[in-house]
């Protein structure tokens, strides 16, 4: 399916597919998503089907505005309150109590429900001329990387999705902040654009913070994202610290592997004769926003691994290096 350019008669012609039960990708200010009206669970399981993804993996369903949480929220914290009328519409989700007409197959057979109001020009139109809710995982085979052009979910999913929706690049490049508001405490379950400081300042309280071994302790509930392999490329990708970089390429050149590298910081003299090599931005907003991109940019080239250089490991970088983690094994 190639995409088409996301003007008012493509977002008519979409919001007639979600109708009719069908799968529409379209961009947020995070990633592509995988879009079907949450309320149609036919329609919800052909996302499961389209994408390789367990049933029991709940989706996050994308609303038009604050007013809208009512029709999926049984009820609605203050806390809930306070960070929607904050951040949305933006990079934030949050789980909340379900109503007992949320389908099970959006919450993965969960009581509870994911819910946020993207930052996007075309996806907001297509919600407010929809009226309802789409439950839109990225739009990406299961696990893989997550699809920041609309050309990506072309690649990726072809005839598996019926409209792809173009609206250009997009702007955040790593998936939504996830806090779960279900329960006495707040905790944060994903780390996002929309840092645990942030969130915090607004609450006046701590977060707990969800890590991916504690996830049994600290909540039963699933969200995106949790696997420990996600966000991978499909050649073998690894991370080290720059103090460790030269020697691994050494090695890896002994070896006889084609290498691409992810670049952070390090300056490595002549790289004529090292392989393909992408520099990453020094600042972590830019480098979250090519992060994808670049690793899918590498993933084409037939590589025999991708190296990736470490970002700092500081609360700025919490995000990514989340991402980073899951994506890639430790060398």
């Amino acid at each position: 399916m190639k995409p088409i350019f996301a003007n008012d008669a493509a977002i008519d012609q979409a919001v007639d597919f979600l109708r009719q039960g069908r799968l529409v990708a379209f961009p947020t200010e995070t990633v592509y998503g995988l879009g079907a009206d949450a309320s149609n669970p036919k329609a919800v399981r052909r996302i499961f089907l389209a994408k390789g993804r367990p049933i029991d993996h709940p989706l996050i369903v994308h609303i038009p505005n604050l007013a809208s949480v009512d029709a999926w929220a049984l009820s609605v914290p203050e806390a809930a309150q306070q960070l929607a009328a904050h951040f949305w519409p933006g990079p934030l989700a949050l789980i909340l109590k379900k109503r007992p007409e949320v389908p099970l197959e959006v919450t993965g057979g969960q009581d509870t429900v994911g819910l946020r109001v993207p930052d996007h020009p075309v996806a907001l139109r297509l919600l407010q001329a929809f009226g309802s809710g789409v439950a839109a995982p990225s739009a990406n085979r299961f696990c893989r990387i997550s699809p920041t052009l609309a050309i990506h979910v072309q690649e990726e999913l072809g005839d598996a999705v019926d409209m792809i929706l173009d609206g250009g690049a997009c702007q955040v490049g790593v998936e939504s902040t996830i806090v779960d508001l279900s329960g006495a405490q707040p905790k944060l379950l994903r780390p996002g654009h929309i840092t645990r400081n942030q969130i915090e300042g607004i609450l006046q309280r701590e977060l707990i913070v969800s890590h991916q071994e504690e996830q049994t302790e600290l909540s039963q509930i699933r969200v995106p994202g949790m696997m420990a392999i996600h966000y991978a490329p499909v050649t073998r990708a690894v991370r080290c610290s720059e103090a460790n970089l030269s020697t691994i390429i050494a090695d890896l050149f002994k070896q006889g592997k084609k290498i691409g590298l992810l670049i952070y910081h390090t300056d490595l003299g002549d790289e004529s004769n090292l392989g393909a090599i992408i520099r990453m931005p020094l600042q972590a907003n830019a480098y979250a926003q090519v992060l994808y991109s670049s690793l899918r940019e590498l993933d084409s080239q037939h590589l025999d691994i991708i190296v990736v250089e470490q970002p700092p490991l500081t609360e700025t970088w919490r995000a990514i290096n989340d991402r980073l983690c899951k994506a890639t094994s430790t060398y």
